[in-house]
């Protein structure tokens, strides 16, 4: 009898436990204390919960509470109007048996920041390749304006809800940055600086992936029924079809970001053509997910390297001069975005080249013009716009030119052919200040010009802002 009446009694308690556990409410990992949301607009607060289960939000900066109640599924979110407000701020969740309090949340900048191993590439740099300027930058660190959340290196099948591997919101300090993007750290603190408000990177890489691995299954599925070739399933799955989109972006959605930093192009070097479909679309598909806001995508051109295929860099899957090339012309495919050229910095034999800091300033560039409105910061490299054949000679034109061109020891790279299309070395300089005359006693009469059109080199042409032009071509051979 004793012994019935303990196990009703521990039947009793078990139940009462299920009930808590089941009436507990649930956020996503992005959603916490000490997080950065998005000033000034409508951001989304969301979790489950029991079915039906009614509880209460309140928030430091609004007078009301919101009243909220889970659906079916025991899904929910809310839509909360932030403010421009620089004081610490609290939210209370509560159940009618708990009570969850986030603390030290600020209003700000919030910017993703995504792509593979040179968005990864850390502040303290690689084994045996350093990030320059990575060591003063993690002795001043201290910020507690400057928030970071990384979003681990996980893989999978289907789309999750959460995710399954992730460094919570921090402050940055120097045991908090070292390991962090240093790309969108050096991005993330000027920024912070400049504005003089708090700002939030999320951080969600992976080294060696595919843009296929970002873009979610229902786009590559549309995409390759139109015939675009799509990366089969590999062993590795940052190299696998909708993989990171599912375990790495879907957990953030609908977290409001104001814009995204994108560094990859490197995994899908081979096939340019394809990048020009993929990347656009991508994009298309994030901003359609995130509530269908046009935010600004600011992207980072694949800096030169020697790469195994450099002796044949006339094959064009051994030239990244063509995915460069893919990449430029993804800024007319994709409204709100911009570029990051680095021709000049990239490494012979590195292929993360340890000038992460110049990267990161020259993304800054486009947002700080684009984005927040300082119209007086130069952002643009010039770019080919025509050319004239004269006396043997051809003389370039170009968009772009923010104070004329320039080039620090003379100009190099540059090619000419004529119409058999065989090209040579060519000798080229800057003339009248804005344009640039190539020629070579090897071609009486040049049809076309190519410039840093191989897999390495080291850009010389460049505006009186020292942004770089990039690798071009006069031809469509």
């Amino acid at each position: 009898m004793k012994t019935k009446k303990l196990y009703l009694l521990a039947l009793v308690f078990f139940s009462l436990i299920v009930q808590l556990v089941k009436a507990e409410v649930k956020l996503p990992a992005i959603v916490s204390s000490n997080m950065v949301l998005q000033r000034n607009s409508t951001v989304e607060l969301w979790g489950w919960a029991d079915a039906n289960e009614s509880f209460s939000i309140k928030t430091s900066w609004l007078t009301e509470a919101i009243n909220i109640k889970a659906n079916d599924s025991g899904n929910w979110s809310v839509q909360v109007k932030t403010t421009t407000s620089k004081v610490s701020q609290t939210i209370e969740i509560k159940t009618q048996t708990t009570t969850i309090i986030l603390e030290n949340i600020l209003f700000g900048e919030v910017w993703l920041c995504s792509g593979q191993s040179n968005m990864f590439q850390p502040l303290k740099g690689y084994n045996g390749q350093p990030t320059f300027g990575g060591s003063e930058a993690i002795m001043l660190s201290e910020n507690a304006n400057l928030r970071l959340f990384t979003a681990h290196k996980k893989a999978s099948e289907s789309p999750l809800e959460d995710l399954k591997d992730f460094s919570g919101w921090t402050q940055a300090s120097p045991e908090t940055v070292s390991e962090f993007s240093a790309v969108a750290y050096f991005f993330g603190k000027q920024l912070q600086e400049i504005l003089d408000v708090p700002v939030g990177l999320i951080h969600s890489s992976w080294g060696g992936s595919k843009i296929e691995a970002w873009i979610s299954a229902e786009v590559l599925e549309e995409l390759q029924e139109d015939g675009v070739p799509i990366t089969p399933v590999s062993k590795n799955p940052q190299r696998s079809p909708t993989l990171l989109f599912n375990a790495m972006i879907n957990p953030l959605i609908p977290y409001k970001i104001k814009g995204v930093l994108w560094y990859q192009g490197e995994a899908n070097r081979q096939d340019p053509n394809s990048y020009k479909i993929l990347f656009p679309r991508m994009v298309k598909d994030w901003r359609e997910r995130w509530g269908g806001e046009e935010f600004p995508i600011y992207y980072a051109q694949i800096a030169p390297y020697i790469y195994s295929g450099d002796n044949e860099y006339k094959n064009k899957e051994d030239n990244t001069a063509y995915i460069r090339e893919a990449q430029m012309e993804c800024l007319d495919l994709i409204p709100n975005s911009g570029i990051a050229i680095t021709l000049d910095i990239g490494e012979e034999k590195f292929i993360h080249p340890p000038k992460k800091k110049d990267v990161a300033d020259r993304l800054l560039f486009n947002a700080l013009n684009k984005t927040y409105g300082y119209k007086a910061i130069d952002y643009a490299s010039p770019t080919y716009k025509s050319h004239i054949v004269r006396d043997g000679a051809i003389i370039l034109e170009f968009n772009n030119i923010n104070g004329g061109l320039y080039s620090k020891e003379g100009l190099s790279d540059f090619e000419i052919a004529g119409k058999d299309k065989v090209f040579y070395p060519a000798e080229a300089q800057i003339i009248e200040g804005n344009k640039v005359l190539v020629k070579s006693h090897e071609v009486v009469e040049p049809a076309a010009v190519r410039y840093g059109w191989k897999n390495w080199v080291r850009g010389t042409l460049f505006d009186t802002s020292l942004l770089p032009v990039s690798s071009f071509r006069t031809d469509k051979w």
